[in-house]
């Protein structure tokens, strides 16, 4: 006979009493712990998790007054307050027992007791446990979604053909369950393409769950995406779900996954090779089935060369790899992106007249777009609060990025002044690579690597 899944925790000071319900439980239940001493408690639920606890009313010898077991039910309902608790009470003990309801716990039974409806209660009891953590869970699922702001779909704008390529391959990788590993400079749309992935995959009805890692201390970092109980560290107040959990059965989003450091990326190592989670404080693992959709503005090749990513992790991450150019190298796309945004912000500011002038659209397309689209987007949507016509003009644009061939190298920062000096010295040698190098001092590998590095 296959036993029911649950796990359950008996307390009782009476060795008698554990064994044999111990033996009764051991062939309807998955997982049966016995307990005598009630001290215990503390340190077993912290480490453990259980559905079920039967608990008895008296401890000490001699002492029937109930007031023992409802103390260690106080107790109990402290570290959780959705423990499912029975009482365990002797016949005369009906009273005290209903006193227990009213103090949380869920049901009782008398000594000495009938052993179908000792069963029949404790499986009541999984349902309700079962009841309460998806409850939990869903509250949870919807406190993550409403932080990601997943309340109106945003659908790819493109029809270059780089774009349309990248289009081709999310249609072809998303009905899978391949991880995807989406690269690309800050603001070309990552999280866009992953959201797409999501909404084309067989998971669409479930939920997808983003993750900003950049935004996350290391410290922060495991209790927000595993999870924790409650009392694992000082301000847990309650025990919460983490984040991968939360997105069981569903996408998990982690954005900037270049940003985790050595330590951190061990630990999704692990999570990915187990598919399961072990929250703060508890070492009882729980099974996850997430799909996994990671993002990078870095070179994860060049940080693993430089020990700060690990290649097995890089492996787990990357079934399939998706770049995406950078808004300078798909210039055919800024008039349509230019429409949707100009569009849009009409009708949020209340502008329905506004049009955008042609001189003003070929200026769009003459800028580099260091910060790409989301650069272009608030271009336009300063302009659309700015002018007072009808018409957007060139002047109503105004670029604080200077093009490539002007760049200022007045700059403290050592990325930023390498970046430059590759540019002013391709263009110097008109893009030829070996005179480039020549001119840098360094080989053309190198200088391959720097170019891909800061996609020139």
């Amino acid at each position: 006979m296959k036993k029911i899944a649950g796990r359950i925790l008996v307390v009782d000071d009476n060795e008698n009493v554990l064994k044999s319900l111990k033996l009764i439980l051991d062939n309807e239940f998955e997982v049966v712990e016995t307990i005598k001493n009630p001290n215990q408690l503390h340190s077993l639920l912290t480490a453990k998790s259980f559905d079920v606890i039967l608990l008895d009313m008296n401890f000490t010898a001699g002492i029937n007054t109930g007031n023992e077991g409802l103390y260690w039910l106080s107790e109990t309902l402290k570290i959780n307050p959705d423990y499912v608790v029975i009482m365990l009470t002797a016949y005369g003990d009906i009273e005290l027992s209903v006193e227990a309801m009213k103090r949380g716990a869920t049901d009782f039974i008398v000594k000495p007791w009938d052993n179908e409806k000792l069963i029949a209660t404790i499986k009541t009891g999984l349902k309700l446990s079962s009841s309460k953590q998806e409850v939990k869970s869903l509250k949870q699922k919807q406190e993550y979604l409403g932080s990601n702001d997943q309340s109106t779909y945003q659908k790819p704008i493109g029809t270059s053909p780089a774009f349309l390529k990248i289009l081709d391959t999310v249609s072809k990788v998303a009905r899978t369950d391949a991880n995807v590993l989406i690269l690309g400079e800050n603001g070309t749309g990552k999280e866009l393409i992953a959201k797409e992935i999501h909404r084309q995959s067989n998971r669409s009805k479930e939920v997808l769950i983003s993750l900003d890692l950049t935004a996350l201390s290391e410290s922060l970092f495991e209790s927000e995406l595993f999870g924790h109980t409650k009392g694992a560290f000082t301000d847990a107040k309650e025990a919460r779900i983490g984040r991968i959990e939360s997105a069981s059965g569903g996408t998990l989003f982690l954005d900037e996954i270049g940003n985790l450091g050595m330590n951190l990326q061990s630990k999704l190592l692990t999570v990915l090779q187990n598919r399961e989670v072990i929250p703060i404080g508890s070492n009882t693992p729980v099974p996850v089935d997430v799909r996994l959709i990671s993002a990078t503005n870095k070179n994860l090749t060049e940080l693993i060369q430089n020990d700060l990513f690990r290649e097995d992790l890089l492996y787990r991450i990357n079934t399939i790899q998706i770049e995406i150019p950078p808004l300078r190298e798909r210039k055919e796309d800024i008039p349509i992106l230019a429409e949707y945004f100009l569009n849009r912000l009409i009708k949020k500011y209340n502008k329905p007249n506004l049009k955008m002038s042609k001189s003003a659209l070929d200026k769009l397309q003459e800028h580099r777009w260091p910060g790409n689209i989301r650069e272009l987007e608030h271009a336009i949507e300063k302009a659309v609060i700015l002018t007072e016509a009808d018409i957007i003009k060139a002047d109503d644009f105004y670029f604080t990025s200077q093009p490539a061939d002007t760049a200022s190298i007045d700059t403290f920062n050592l990325e930023e002044v390498e970046q430059n000096t590759i540019k002013r010295a391709l263009l110097k040698c008109n893009g030829n690579i070996s005179k480039t190098a020549e001119m840098l001092g360094v080989t053309r590998k190198t200088l391959y690597k720097k170019i891909e590095k800061y996609g020139l």
